[in-house]
């Protein structure tokens, strides 16, 4: 895999990861909040109600005994209530703020101004009985204290009311909150679902898409590869019968086309069979060379030294067909071959991208760049020779058979140049791969290690 493939899928996992975590830690800490908020709301609210409710039973208990003391003139009464008055006061004095001070301040502002109309409602009937030694009360000075009582129980109410007001707005509040945040933990999962989709795709087209190619790519080698080893054996064997009978007749010829007259049919005939057996000794040299190609004279040179040496060499050839000869982008890597033999299997490739080449605007171009590959079963950083022609491309039927010995297009062809091209590189410890469209072109690699 590419370098910057990992690089960009590490960083995406990588992100989901925290997304995952701050998503994670969000809920957890909001559950949280709303955990403790709920159990000081319901704390809250219970002591709302519990001040309600001791205000309303002190003022009904000091009603009680200010009857009691009006009825009796018992002056034990009258030290009860003032004893119950002031704990009361002390009380309402000590009750801190639940939710907001703005909010109650005014509530307990009005319950102390009326607890202090209530207790001088209570003292006028007081000075009635003591001060003035009424032997009754008149009815208006228990209405005033009646009503005073009456207005400190309903601000004690609209206090509770007010808190309960407090109460309902602040959850109506943390709901929306928790709307909230579950429409974006909502969202967070559609981000996450649409990312491991884009992730599955990246993986898919970067990793497994390729693999399968190679995949494919290896089982025909291996196919090539056996049949390269069983017409090696067999091409070995017949060449070496061949050779030796026509090392024969070809003496046999020479001696005879001394004793023929130039310009006669029979010399004729003869410099025809002459020349049909330099082509057999050329198809048995070939044959020789796939079945036993010699072994490298290793060197370790640039990679940009064979496809200059080559283009020195054939472009002045192809110049004369008018096809545009190149040498394009290089990298700057060492490869460890044997000169001579790389040399070959360029010429070749270079060779057949002219003939693929018909009319003008024929363009070859040779280039070299790095890409990870698998070669002997290994991973490792590769440096790929192209050769790259905008000729009339592959057919699909030339291309199931394009390795195969002695299959060619050409009238005077062996069928021989890609085989032992492919040996050549083998033997490199590479491979040779090609990609190609027909009527658009194709493109030869030699895959070597780097050096």
């Amino acid at each position: 895999m590419k370098s910057g493939i990992k690089v960009r899928l590490t960083l995406f996992v990588a992100g989901i990861v925290l997304l995952l975590l701050g998503a994670a830690w969000v809920v957890h800490l909001t559950w949280q909040r709303m955990g403790e908020l709920h159990t000081r709301l319901a704390t809250v609210q219970w002591q709302s109600f519990e001040f309600s409710d001791h205000l309303e039973q002190s003022v009904l208990g000091l009603n009680n005994t200010m009857l009691r003391y009006s009825a009796y003139r018992d002056l034990e009464d009258w030290t009860n209530y003032i004893v119950a008055s002031r704990d009361l006061c002390d009380w309402i004095n000590g009750q801190p703020p639940k939710y907001s001070g703005q909010m109650e301040e005014p509530f307990l502002d009005e319950i102390n101004a009326a607890f202090l109309d209530y207790t001088n409602a209570a003292g006028a009937i007081h000075t009635k009985i003591y001060g003035n030694r009424q032997t009754t009360i008149r009815l208006v000075e228990f209405s005033e204290f009646e009503k005073q009582s009456r207005r400190m129980l309903d601000i004690g109410g609209q206090l509770a009311k007010a808190h309960q007001q407090a109460l309902d707005t602040f959850q109506e509040e943390a709901g929306k909150s928790l709307v909230f945040l579950r429409d974006i933990l909502f969202a967070a999962l559609l981000l996450l679902l649409g990312a491991g989709g884009w992730l599955a795709v990246v993986v898919y087209r970067e990793m497994i898409a390729p693999l399968q190619v190679q995949l494919v790519e290896s089982r025909r080698l291996v196919e090539r590869q056996e049949k390269l080893a069983s017409l090696g054996m067999l091409a070995t064997g017949v060449a070496h019968e061949i050779r030796n009978p026509l090392t024969a007749i070809k003496a046999w010829l020479y001696m005879q086309q001394k004793q023929l007259t130039a310009g006669t049919p029979e010399q004729a005939d003869a410099n025809l069979i002459a020349g049909e057996i330099d082509r057999l000794e050329r198809i048995v040299r070939d044959f020789l060379l796939f079945a036993r190609p010699s072994d490298p004279q290793w060197q370790v040179v640039p990679a940009e030294q064979p496809l200059r040496e080559v283009a020195l060499l054939l472009a002045p050839e192809l110049a004369r067909t008018g096809i545009a000869f190149t040498v394009g982008e290089v990298v700057a890597a060492q490869i460890r071959i044997d000169p001579q033999q790389i040399k070959q299997v360029l010429i070749n490739l270079i060779r057949n991208a002219a003939d693929s080449i018909t009319g003008a605007g024929g363009t070859i171009v040779l280039r070299a760049r790095l890409e990870d590959k698998r070669l002997e079963e290994r991973q490792v950083e590769a440096v790929i020779l192209e050769v790259c022609d905008n000729g009339q491309g592959i057919p699909p039927e030339v291309e199931k058979r394009l390795f195969d010995p002695f299959f060619t297009t050409k009238s005077s062809g062996t069928g021989l140049g890609l085989p032992i091209a492919a040996r050549i590189v083998e033997k490199h410890l590479g491979a040779l791969q090609y990609q190609t469209q027909v009527g658009r072109g194709t493109t030869f690699g030699i895959i070597l290690p780097r050096a």
